[in-house]
């Protein structure tokens, strides 16, 4: 008998919902919000006030495309957190509700596990290769860094995490600080296919054991582009492709240098690449060379993984409802980011 479970993903600015059946991928709709372009960022009470008008359409979508009613379903799955608040209460909330009125079980997902457990979603078009048990994945977003010991979809151990910023947040401030505009990333990645990633210089962190620091790059980054500035006015509009490059470069070997201690230490040769700096191209190719300088076994997303998405909401789901790890109605949504809520 097919298990049919619907994902709800709403922690930041992307209203998502996908609908499985068992392992396998029927429909993933997304809705994004462009109203955070023009602020540089994302604004909480823009984004919630999004996620409500967003949330029942895009379900209905999800179910129309996958060929189910909702009566059909066995579980609703959701992001409990981390996350943006406002956000979070929305999905939650919404999630809870349809529960209730189906009278089916909810399963309340964490956001950071299941941008790890994307690599667990088989789709209808090919036979996914899912990596073996235990891998390490390298979990890179907007609000994260860290390498993780994957040893069961629920027993994820982090050997390593920012200890200030994150990689992708550092992309995003200094696309900001050039003037590039919002969100950074794609801006970086494509102004970097361009340039020279050796043009320019910037400052590594020297951190112990698998931790990661990017406040240090951030800094190292404006001073250095304000003395250029002075020498030179128009100093990003001749040069911001090579400034772009020697960016991407820099921080990518920051992520790669921990990545390659982590697999010397654990002697785990299967790694796995996940969260929305995964788009990247420059650490995309990193980690095809490292593949073929070292012998990993990599496993990178499809695009339509690395941002937030419903579909790793409800891969996640569907293995928690088989072990019947179901959560009640008084689960709070949390913000802070964990591995253990």
């Amino acid at each position: 008998m097919s298990i049919y479970i619907l994902g709800i993903e709403s922690s930041c600015d992307d209203t998502s919902a996908a609908v499985l059946e068992n392992n396998v991928l029927l429909s993933n709709v997304t809705a994004s919000q462009a109203v955070h372009e023009a602020y540089g960022g994302v604004v909480p009470e823009l984004a919630s006030r999004a996620h409500q008008q967003n949330v029942v359409p895009v379900v209905d979508t999800a179910l129309k495309q996958a060929g189910i009613t909702k009566e059909q379903l066995s579980a609703i799955a959701f992001t409990r957190g981390p996350g943006l608040m406002g956000s979070l209460l929305v999905g939650v909330s919404f999630a809870k509700g349809l529960a209730r009125s189906l009278n089916i079980p909810m399963i309340d997902v964490n956001h950071l596990q299941g941008h790890v457990m994307a690599h667990f979603i088989i789709e209808q078009s090919n036979e996914s290769v899912c990596p073996p048990l235990p891998f390490l994945c390298l979990l890179v977003s907007g609000g994260n860094s860290q390498i993780v010991k994957v040893n069961r979809y629920n027993d994820m151990e982090v050997l390593g995490q920012t200890i200030d910023d994150a990689a992708g947040e550092a992309i995003d401030k200094c696309s900001k600080v050039m003037g590039l505009g919002y969100p950074g990333g794609p801006i970086i990645d494509r102004l970097a296919r361009q340039g020279n990633p050796k043009a320019y210089h910037f400052s590594q962190p020297n951190i112990p054991n698998l931790d990661y620091s990017f406040s240090g790059l951030k800094t190292s980054f404006l001073y250095n582009l304000r003395k250029w500035i002075q020498e030179e006015p128009d100093f990003i509009e001749h040069h911001k492709a090579d400034i772009a490059a020697s960016l991407e470069y820099t921080i990518v070997e920051i992520l790669m240098k921990k990545l390659r201690l982590a697999v010397k230490q654990t002697g785990i040769k299967h790694v796995a690449l996940a969260g929305g700096v995964s788009a990247n191209t420059g650490l995309r190719n990193s980690f095809k060379e490292h593949a073929e300088r070292y012998g990993w076994k990599i496993y990178i997303p499809k695009f339509s993984y690395t941002t937030d998405n419903a579909a790793m909401i409800g891969i996640t789901g569907y293995y928690k409802y088989l072990d019947k790890d179901f959560c009640t109605i008084d689960k709070a949504p949390f913000s802070k980011v964990t591995f253990n809520s």
